[in-house]
């Protein structure tokens, strides 16, 4: 049988739930429907898993649900807008009116202090618990934002029957350049192109690691049968490649878009010649 308490508890389950709603209108960390919704789950959950035999047990499986069920919650939260702090103050608020519905039903002080300390322990692993998932939500949009933000700034642009552009902007890491040559093998092969540019002036710095990204992006383009220029060398650029020693013997390289344009024109016999008016 359930002692005494946690069946008052029970009995008041609305009254938790209207004050739970009060208390997060009033800190501040309520969203209306929503968020409404969602207590009212909890709640449901939570009375309905707490025993007198798990109370003392903040890892009792009774307890998986009400964990479940505030893992989604917080994640939603999270992608909501809602801060860790915020995250936190939800459910903290929560055992804040129980203890106050508790203070309310039991009039022994040593019978409410081991209740509270129970309740207490409960709901601060929750809490815990939450910034878990909160954490791990923020980590699930930051991976997609990443993924989204590589896909937009690496686009492959058809300059011309047989030639695509790939302008490279920001640094180039392992992950990137392997988004880098996917994209660009994938467009050669749709095209049909035999000649690929990658432009690397929106690339902040050229180091070791990054030119032997770029030698990896040529080579892999040319195992496709398609040749590789390098546009966008600054000057900076240049001194940096032959102070580090990096060989990139074998590779067409340019100092601007434009230029690379021209050679590509050149490789596939191709002349652009402006259009004048006849008098």
């Amino acid at each position: 049988m359930q002692n005494q308490p946690i069946k008052r508890l029970k009995a008041r389950k609305n009254d938790l739930i209207k004050l739970w709603s009060a208390k997060l209108s009033d800190i501040g960390s309520s969203d209306g429907a929503t968020e409404e919704g969602e207590s009212r789950e909890l709640v449901a959950l939570f009375i309905a898993a707490i025993t007198d035999k798990n109370i003392s047990d903040p890892n009792d499986s009774a307890l998986d649900e009400v964990k479940e069920l505030l893992e989604g919650i917080s994640i939603s939260r999270g992608k909501r807008g809602f801060s860790p702090r915020e995250n936190a103050q939800y459910i903290l608020a929560f055992k804040d009116v129980m203890l106050k519905v508790l203070a309310e039903e039991i009039s022994d002080p040593k019978e409410l202090y081991e209740v509270n300390v129970n309740i207490s322990n409960i709901v601060d692993n929750l809490t815990i618990m939450t910034f878990e998932s909160y954490m791990k939500g923020r980590e699930e949009i930051i991976s997609r934002q990443t993924d989204e933000i590589s896909e937009i700034s690496t686009p492959v642009i058809r300059v011309w029957d047989g030639v695509v552009a790939l302008p490279i902007i920001g640094t180039l890491d392992s992950s990137r350049t392997q988004v880098v040559m996917e994209n660009l093998l994938q467009q050669i092969v749709d095209s049909g192109s035999s000649i690929a540019i990658l432009d690397i002036s929106g690339v902040p710095a050229v180091d070791s690691l990054v030119a032997q990204h770029l030698i990896k992006t040529v080579s892999a383009t040319r195992l496709m049968g398609a040749e590789c220029i390098i546009s966008g060398i600054r000057p900076e650029i240049a001194q940096t490649v032959v102070h580090l020693g990096i060989d990139l013997t074998g590779i067409i390289t340019k100092a601007t878009l434009a230029s690379a344009l021209k050679t590509a024109f050149n490789m596939l016999q191709l002349e652009v010649v402006s259009k004048r008016k006849t008098l």
